[in-house]
Formats: structure tokens, sequence, C-alpha cells
């Protein structure tokens, strides 16, 4: 439709100028029906000149419109969208499996692993502890109380409660247990102190090697090892007897004067209170027998008893671990 006016005639307002809008839109004419509307030219200078964008003239004036009705896009029945919520619950499926697999890591469950990793430094050297692997050797070592004057610790090693060498971790296990050992004995010393060694009831399999022990005492602090008063061996086998010998050369002889060997407890708590010093079952049990096998060889000896040999094999057997 083009409207035009003739000139010397006063131009309409913008509000008369506007078509009445249609209710609907008929899309049944096969003729296409195209609203043409004439526009000035614009001037897109920012100044209220004429011909300006912001003249009133412009301001009142409608733009020039093409629209063709036909080329507008509609929906049809093919591009309907039809919602049937399975896609759905299979995505919900599949990301509740995912979070199955994926279990999520709460900051409880991040402070229960950072209370399994111990930190340390020994030697200098910052070390890392896995506590959770050597939780059930821990009790290899403990506070056995004090002695004397002072603040001279008393520290129990028990070698029944170390790890069994038939383990497939087992030299990553006495690394750890090693680090442990050490960094306790650290926390533990102020002044002097000794070392008690429970070396009864503990099977030939759970004995530390010889350079387990070498390596405790070179990693030892010089502090730790210049403060050792006395390193006393309760119920020494022939085993143990026999790698402090081998050691001897690697150990200052300073050290060797300070060890002790002591046959049962009663001879123990002769030397030291026993009142704050945790004894194993086993070791106990031990004893007892060591004690009754002992008062039966004297027995024996007193009547030249031919059994007196075996008997002398039984107190070696049992001092080693072995029933």
């Amino acid at each position: 439709m083009d409207i035009s006016f003739e000139e010397g005639m006063p131009s309409p307002s913008a509000a008369d100028m506007r078509p009445e809008p249609p209710n609907s839109l008929d899309l049944s004419d096969a003729h296409p029906r195209r609203i043409k509307l004439t526009a000035p030219n614009i001037n897109l200078s920012l100044d209220q000149s004429e011909g300006s964008v912001l003249s009133d003239d412009n301001l009142d004036s409608p733009d020039e419109i093409d629209i063709n009705v036909d080329e507008l896009d509609t929906p049809d029945e093919a591009d309907s969208f039809e919602y049937t919520g399975h896609e759905v619950s299979t995505s919900n499926k599949d990301s509740g499996q995912e979070s199955e697999s994926i279990p999520e890591y709460t900051a409880e469950e991040e402070r229960e692993d950072n209370r399994l990793w111990r930190t340390v430094v020994i030697g200098e050297q910052e070390q890392r502890i896995d506590m959770k692997v050597i939780e059930p050797y821990r009790r290899v070592i403990s506070h056995g109380g004090y002695y004397g004057d002072g603040l001279n610790a008393i520290i129990v090693f028990a070698a029944c409660f170390l790890p069994d060498s038939s383990r497939a971790d087992y030299h990553y296990v006495m690394e750890n247990l090693f680090l442990y050992v050490i960094s306790t004995l650290e926390l533990m010393v102020a002044e002097d102190y000794m070392i008690v060694y429970l070396n009864g009831a503990t099977p030939r399999r759970k004995m530390p090697g010889l350079g387990w022990m070498k390596k405790c005492y070179q990693m030892i602090d010089r502090r730790l090892r210049k403060n050792l008063k006395s390193f006393i061996i309760v119920h020494p086998s022939w085993f143990i007897r026999t790698i402090l010998a081998v050691t001897r050369p690697f150990i200052s002889s300073k050290f060797s004067s300070k060890i002790k060997y002591v046959n049962s407890l009663s001879e123990l708590s002769g030397l030291i209170p026993m009142d704050c010093i945790h004894i194993p079952e086993s070791i106990i049990k031990l004893d007892e027998e060591l004690r009754e096998a002992s008062e039966a060889a004297k027995t024996s000896c007193l009547y030249n008893d031919p059994e007196m040999s075996s008997m002398e094999k039984d107190i070696d057997l049992k001092l080693k671990g072995k029933p």
C-alpha cells in the first residue's frame, strides 16, 4: 500500500499514520501480501538539524517495512516437540550410575586421611609415615615410666608385636615402622633414658633383620645415643646374642658396654620399677614356663637326671618363641 499526500497539506501525525493491527493473519490467500511503508532519508548525525536522526520529523515518520508473511517460518507437525520422559529418565539413570562409581569425597574423609599420615623430621629430612599400615604394630614401643631422679624415661620395645616376615609388604611395613619408632623415641625422651627390649615369645620369623637393627642405630640422633644409659635385653635367645656379636664391629664400645642381659622378669624388677611397664601376656606366660623349667632343671641336676640335656634344649626353644 502506497500512501502519499498532496503538497501543501499538513502531514498527519504518526498516530494517524499507524494502521490498525489485524486480529489474525490470513494464511490461506494464494497471493503474497506485502505491506510497504516509505521512510525518509536518515542523517546519522546526532544533532537535531534537518534530516538528523534526532529531528522531530524523523521521530514522527514511520520506517519502510517490507514483510513477506509467507516466508515466515512456522512450526509444523514434523517439527513438534514430543516429551516422553524416557530420555530424561535414562539420563538420570546414567548419572546415578556414575555417582555410584565415583563416591563423593567428604570433608570428614579428608580429615581421616590426614590422620592416617604423619610427617616427621628425622636426620634433617622430612619423612611421611603410613600410620594405617603400622596400626597393628604400634604397640611395639611404649613408655614405661621413669627411674631415678628427674625425667629419666624407660622405653619398652616388645619384639613380639613386630610384623611377620611372610607378609608380601613386609619391607614397606618395616620401613614405616622404623620411622615411627625413631620419631616416637624422640618425643618420649627428654633427658637420660633406658631401653628395655622384651625379646621373649618372639618367633624367628618376627625377629628384625640385621640390616634393620643397624639402620635403627645409625638413624638415632646423636643426643639419643649419648643420653642412652642402659639397653636391657629380657629373655635373650641364642639368636639375639649372635646378632649383637656380629654387629659389635659396627657399634661403638660405649654402646656395647650399655647392653645387659636379663633372664627373667623378677630379675628385671630388681633393676627398675615395674609399676608403669606393660608386659604382654605372652611374655608373662613364657616367664612362668621358663621359671618352672629352670626349677625342674635344678632338681634334675641334684639327682643327676640323664634328661637334663633335653630340658636345656626345651628352655632354649621357649626363649625363641617356639612351642
